[in-house]
């Protein structure tokens, strides 16, 4: 058992690691390098004490397990409330793993203001894993909005050329939308008397005030997941940020908004996600076929992949409002999956822009003729997210197929269109930057992976396989936390619990 506030620990330990990288002294050269070394080793800390939390986990409880509360704001019943259950707690452990990734991704492409980048991905990692953790409406808007902060300044201070542009876009699209979230908090607040997310999900809201309140909720969660058609700010953020900003931006963030929906929207507003639920779907169908052609067109690496992004999160949405075991859990599985597959597919894309200072595919050709340890890696990545069995895109789209195919027979078939569209775009990408003659004379130059490149690789290699192979070690410990979410959804829709949308996952190895 683990009786201290290990939640807080964990959270705030990457914020004592930037004021730390805020108190070196010395010339640039060595700020530079030791506040590299702190944020590398803050960062690898903070994910051994989240996989010591994990380790101390319930796999079969559906409550929330390492429950803290304080008192913080006391005349409103608002309180410090942090804890985690099967949905929250793999959000943790994947941003608490590609931190120290994005360390070792910008050793040594960062070279200016190398201070200031890591102590603002330092306070990216404590507000990400605040937000992941919390059990209070205010705590986690307050978690939510800043994120923000960090991020902006990683795209605006590090990024390309049009970086400004870019991110100003990213921060008026989400802040306009978490506006509507805060005034439907505060709307919860006062038909409650609580911000208490345990307590809210019991409570019993009118069924046309969850109506408003779910389209507010819509309004900020959509254009953090991005759907269409408020999805026109990620491809230039991708485009702009750093590589490793763009590793964060596609792994951790855009989880953001497909976590609010499972942890806010389904079990606080049942009545209205039932509701809303045709919309959901017209919306994601629309982004999976949408963006998969778009993809399809594109001469530029980042802004390929981040098109295919939002074709894989319209996978979710639709897995998420199906609200079957095995859409949800696939829901779950395509978020985490694609936290891996993406990042490392940016990845990818930072090792050879850091050689030739190029995005443009028609730049590249033939890499596997001097860079054969790179195409494999890149290989590996491109299969996940095309979807090939025995890796972890293969699960998450199975189940979520499965799952909606009781729910429409119609979405199912539309998505799953994107199934084959998305193995269109990232053959053809991985086709025309991997193989044919090398017609440009620095491609020939260019070196493959090195030792450091091979170490960022090596873990992501690893959980594509484990979660492909052996889905039911992540599948098990998240299945009672989303049957609590359907029960509850089911109970305020008056759905028979042994109907189809109830019937138990089948296990999956």
């Amino acid at each position: 058992m683990i009786t201290f506030p290990i939640l807080s620990l964990m959270t705030f330990l990457p914020l004592l690691g930037a004021l730390l990288i805020f108190c070196l002294r010395g010339d640039e050269k060595s700020v530079a390098g030791n506040a590299r070394i702190i944020a590398l080793l803050t960062s690898l800390v903070t994910f051994g004490v989240s996989i010591f939390m994990y380790a101390g986990f319930d796999p079969h409880a559906a409550g929330f397990q390492f429950v803290e509360k304080y008192r913080w704001l006391t005349g409103f019943d608002i309180h410090y409330k942090m804890g985690v259950d099967g949905i929250s707690v793999f959000f943790i452990l994947l941003s608490t793993l590609l931190t120290p990734i994005c360390v070792l991704a910008s050793w040594k492409s960062i070279q200016s203001r190398v201070r200031e980048y890591m102590m603002a991905f330092m306070l990216l990692e404590t507000t990400m894993l605040g937000m992941f953790a919390a059990l209070d409406l205010v705590l986690f808007y307050v978690f939510f909005e800043a994120v923000l902060i960090p991020m902006y300044c990683i795209i605006g201070v590090w990024g390309g050329k049009n970086r400004v542009y870019a991110a100003f876009k990213f921060f008026l699209y989400t802040l306009l939308g978490s506006v509507l979230l805060l005034i439907a908090i505060l709307a919860i607040y006062h038909q409650t008397g609580t911000t208490d997310i345990p307590t809210l999900m019991a409570s019993s809201i009118p069924s046309g005030m969850q109506k408003w309140l779910f389209l507010a909720f819509l309004a900020s969660f959509a254009v953090k997941v991005p759907m269409w058609p408020v999805h026109t700010w990620l491809p230039d953020a991708h485009v702009e940020a750093p590589t490793a900003g763009s590793v964060i931006l596609a792994g951790v963030l855009l989880k953001m908004g497909g976590y609010g929906f499972l942890r806010l929207s389904l079990p606080i507003l049942p009545e209205a996600s039932h509701y809303f639920m045709p919309l959901i779907f017209g919306l994601s169908v629309i982004a999976v076929i949408y963006t998969s052609l778009v993809a399809l067109v594109q001469e530029d690496m980042k802004k390929l992949i981040a098109y295919s992004s939002i074709a894989h999160m319209g996978f979710v949405t639709i897995g998420i409002f199906a609200m079957t075991t095995q859409a949800v859990q696939g829901a779950m599985f395509v978020m985490l999956s694609h936290g891996i597959v993406s990042a490392a597919l940016f990845l990818c894309v930072g090792v050879v822009y850091d050689r030739l200072h190029t995005r443009e595919i028609a730049r590249y050709g033939g890499l596997v003729n001097n860079m054969p340890v790179y195409a494999a890696i890149f290989m590996i990545f491109m299969l996940a997210s095309v979807g090939l069995p025995a890796t972890s895109g293969f699960v998450g789209e199975f189940l979520v197929l499965v799952g909606t195919f009781k729910v429409s027979t119609l979405t199912t078939f539309l998505a799953a269109t994107g199934v084959v569209l998305g193995a269109a775009y990232m053959l053809y990408l991985y086709k025309r930057v991997v193989f044919g003659e090398i017609v440009h004379d620095d491609v020939r130059k260019m070196t493959d992976v090195s030792a450091r490149e091979i170490a960022v690789f090596a873990p992501l290699v690893v959980l594509v396989f484990w979660m492909g192979i052996y889905p039911s070690s992540f599948t098990a410990p998240m299945a009672p936390a989303i049957e609590k979410v359907i029960t509850r959804y089911d109970s305020a829709n008056h759905i028979v619990p042994h109907a189809p949308k109830g019937v138990a996952a089948p296990e999956v190895h």
